[in-house]
């Protein structure tokens, strides 16, 4: 009986503890004005922490009898600020000084995760090291790749399983040889939320987290509105290469025809949400649940919800419902908790049948799924995923992929899926990309108003030596399947941008360009068709309706006429500065001159109608990778 007492006193002490706290929140700006994303912000004395927002707003619960916050932030002086209310605003300062190696130190972090106060924290060269951890000693590891230290303590345990397809950068194409480029469209954009967590968390991120056709597409491009019977428009403009003068570039720019919001179909949407064991962390499972009911408040009252788990097994958790009864649907997502294995195939099947059995012609019919992609019981191989998936989408049924978390994220898996199975992809790495993804775009996301889009352009080799696509190298196709409409494509949301540039070697130039043994049979040839003489390339794009299988042709052909570069759009310099700084991240061999400063200059000459602030937040960004990228 006494225990009892014990134990009962001991949980009451617990209880009042936990509701002895206030809530603190402000924002944080630099000297200029300017919100800061990112920055760490701890109760000093404890592990509690949290991170500031895109807009440079915070929330922390504080407990009683601390009454000292911490900000901290690469390239700022660090702060304590005494809490005299419940409104806590602070100006961080620059500090020039250079960083010295940090110890971090992680304290009550579940195995196969990372506390957000320790990615806060870390080193400006800190970098995951993917090492397993002491458990039973206090001791130091530095990782292959960085300088930081990473100090365990002696009840913790970790591994970093985070996965990421290796990427091999395209190269320079003789246009004698290879005179036609292919590609799939891609208007993902996980890439670059993905790589934003890293900068903010202090770190750059691994190579093959950047893929630069997401992080120039994840800005919206001010292109004109299609007028014609086609439901896109296009947009070339060439000029200068800024990281090579002697070469030029070729942006390409497609906009989508927005719908009439006023007379929508209805949807019928199935959230797949992983709930195992890996999905506990705040910034999972939590920020998951806060990021469906926002796109839950966005739906018509015609729209269906459903809700399908998965962790050792999947089940249906709330049967089709209207979004006019949101609250059934918000008390449905409050009840899910994380816990078991991953059996993600069984989930991905039963979500589809779910769809399929609840299917609105002429609607929109869309799986979400939500997870970390650490499938690991069942159907598990990304194989057999891609396999489950392309049969799944002959229903007429869309995907869209939400990652979220660190540690043991699983990011080549899910983008390959998404690739599969007619979906977009987003990493959710904080409440604002989702409301980003899911207030702001919502509508480009989640409505698709052509599938199977291809382009296809062949260069003219009276006007262009060689060439080379930035980016899309997961999304390159064979030059036959242009015109064969049994290939999958990527699809093309209501409103969506989609960027591709071309760096290209012009006839003439003095620069020497990889070509392969000459053939033994036949020779190529060039026209002497002074037709073709005033032609740089030829442009075509072939895309689906939604509700066709045969595709449409449209072909526009590009002049070779050149602007000079202080004369070409925001849309031309920005998505340059973004291609340069994916390559710089990459360090790729074709980064030529580029610079983090050079990068910065074109970015901030560019930014053009800011509105929402996401192109400030790219000029901020680039400033930290400069500093991380400092031996």
């Amino acid at each position: 009986m006494k225990n009892i007492i014990l134990i009962f006193a001991i949980i009451s002490v617990f209880s009042l503890q936990s509701f002895a706290q206030i809530v603190v929140s402000g924002i944080v700006i630099d000297e200029d004005g300017s919100t800061l994303p990112g920055v760490s912000v701890i109760v000093k004395g404890t592990n509690i922490g949290t991170m500031t927002l895109i807009n440079g707003e915070y929330s922390i619960r504080v407990p009683e009898g601390n009454n000292i916050l911490i900000f901290s932030y690469i390239a700022m002086k660090t702060q304590e600020v005494t809490i005299k209310g419940f409104t806590v605003n602070v100006v961080m300062k620059a500090d020039e000084n250079e960083f010295e190696d940090v110890v971090v130190t992680a304290v009550g972090v579940r195995r196969g995760q990372y506390s957000m106060q320790s990615l806060a924290m870390g080193n400006s060269r800190n970098n995951y090291s993917g090492q397993r951890r002491n458990n039973n000693k206090r001791r130091n590891k530095k990782s292959s790749q960085n300088n930081v230290v990473i100090s365990s303590s002696d009840n913790y345990t970790d591994y970093n399983t985070e996965e990421y397809d290796k990427i091999e950068s395209n190269s320079f194409k003789d246009v004698k040889q290879n005179p036609v480029s292919t590609l799939s469209i891609d208007v993902d954009n996980a890439a670059y939320s993905n790589v934003r967590r890293f900068i903010n968390g202090s770190q750059l991120p691994p190579k093959g987290s950047v893929r630069v056709e997401e992080m120039i597409n994840y800005f919206n491009y001010d292109y004109p509105n299609p007028t014609g019977e086609h439901p896109f428009s296009f947009v070339t403009e060439v000029s200068e290469c800024p990281w090579n003068k002697e070469n030029k570039l070729i942006h390409v720019g497609i906009q989508g025809k927005k719908i009439d919001y006023d007379n929508l179909k209805p949807s019928n949407l199935v959230f797949l949400i992983d709930v195992s064991g890996s999905m506990s962390s705040a910034n999972k499972l939590p920020l998951l649940k806060k990021s469906f009911m926002m796109l839950v408040d966005e739906l018509g009252d015609r729209d269906k919800i459903s809700i399908v788990v998965y962790a050792g097994a999947a089940g249906l958790v709330l049967p089709p419902t209207f979004a006019s009864d949101k609250q059934t649907i918000k008390d449905a997502l409050n009840k899910l908790n994380a816990g078991g294995s991953t059996a993600g195939g069984a989930g991905i099947k039963l979500a589809y049948d779910i769809a399929k059995k609840n299917l609105i012609e002429d609607g929109n019919n869309r799986v979400i799924l939500a997870t970390d992609g650490d499938f690991n019981t069942g159907v598990s191989s990304t194989d057999a995923m891609i396999e489950l998936i392309e049969e799944k989408r002959k229903d007429g049924i869309f995907l869209t992929i939400l990652g979220f978390g660190m540690g043991n994220y699983k990011d080549g898996r899910m983008e390959q899926i998404s690739n599969a199975g007619n979906g977009n992809y987003f990493y959710i790495d904080n409440i604002k990309e989702s409301e980003k993804v899911f207030v702001k775009e919502m509508r480009a996301n989640m409505f698709t108003i052509a599938k199977d889009v291809k382009i296809q352009i062949e260069f003219n080799p009276t006007n262009v030596k060689s060439y080379r696509l930035i980016g899309y190298e997961n999304r390159l196709l064979a030059n036959e399947d242009f015109n064969n409409d049994k290939k999958d494509a990527g699809e093309l949301g209501a409103g969506h941008t989609v960027t591709a540039i071309y760096e290209v070697v012009p006839a003439g130039a003095r620069q020497n360009v990889n070509t392969s043994a000459p053939l033994k049979y036949q020779t190529t040839e060039v026209s002497e068709n002074d037709v073709y003489n005033d032609e740089l390339m030829t442009l075509k794009f072939r895309y689906k309706p939604i509700k066709g299988n045969k595709s449409i042709l449209i072909e526009k052909t590009v002049n070779n006429t050149s602007i000079a570069f202080n004369e070409t759009s925001n849309n031309f310099r920005f998505s340059a500065s973004v291609a340069a700084f994916g390559m710089l991240l990459r360090d790729s061999e074709f980064k030529g001159t580029s610079t983090y400063e050079m990068v910065a200059k074109l970015a901030k000459g560019s930014k053009g109608n800011d509105t929402e602030g996401y192109r400030d937040e790219f000029i901020r960004m680039v400033s930290s990778a400069k500093l991380l990228s400092k031996k």
